[in-house]
């Protein structure tokens, strides 16, 4: 995301370090400043298009694949107001299988039981009695009426501990970018949002504001 974090204007703040006078300021990225897509464009999809994340694909690489220009890896996280790219972007394969191993201890782990759900049951007519992916207890089953008679079934699967994860991880695939239409009115946004306006005591450019000095000794 170094495009974005050009982007983002200064903040002097007070030097905290050490060996600083009481005079010295330091200028630091004012990450209070951060782009949220507006309400009636997350709300309606048709600014959107659904996409699904292939392998190891970072939101620079899907920023280049469907803008050109894998600076405008920004769009994408922020088209999904993602905050934290460790826990909310999927993991490449290596990092998924070091999380595992840290989380589960050995490999025989991994293949433990998680937990149980059911699979979709569907009567003769076609009608769904049991819906896939609901937990349940290994030894749950359901009675209902079938051709003049009851039929008693026993819908559940046992899901892994290697299962559940992988579960976790791949649904973080489907995620909706910008359509490339409207990439231009973003940006425009953007950059205004992120310029500092005249008129407060704090303005020096429109890059960067200062601090007020609360510095005590």
């Amino acid at each position: 995301m170094s495009n974005y974090f050009s982007v983002v204007p200064d903040f002097e703040y007070v030097s905290r370090l050490p060996d600083a006078n009481i005079s010295d300021y330091i200028n630091v990225k004012n990450f209070f400043k951060r782009i949220t897509l507006k309400q009636d464009v997350y709300q309606d999809l048709s600014f959107f298009t659904k996409y699904k994340i292939e392998g190891n694909d970072r939101p620079d690489n899907v920023a280049f694949k469907e803008y050109g220009r894998s600076d405008l890896d920004w769009i994408v996280l922020t088209s999904n107001n993602i905050l934290n790219i460790q826990s909310e972007w999927p993991m490449p394969q290596f990092e998924f299988d070091k999380y595992l191993i840290e989380k589960y201890g050995t490999y025989d782990n991994l293949n433990n039981t998680h937990h149980h759900e059911t699979t979709e049951l569907k009567n003769n007519d076609d009608v769904i009695i049991v819906q896939k992916g609901l937990r349940v207890e290994s030894n749950y089953s359901i009675t209902y009426y079938e051709n003049s008679g009851m039929v008693t079934q026993n819908p559940v699967v046992e899901v892994t501990n290697y299962q559940y994860e992988e579960q976790l991880n791949d649904s973080k695939r489907n995620i909706f970018l910008l359509k490339d239409i409207y990439l231009n009115v973003i940006i425009d946004d953007f950059q205004d949002l992120m310029t500092y306006k005249k008129g407060s005591s704090q303005y020096k450019t429109e890059t960067l504001k200062t601090a007020d000095n609360i510095r005590l000794f």
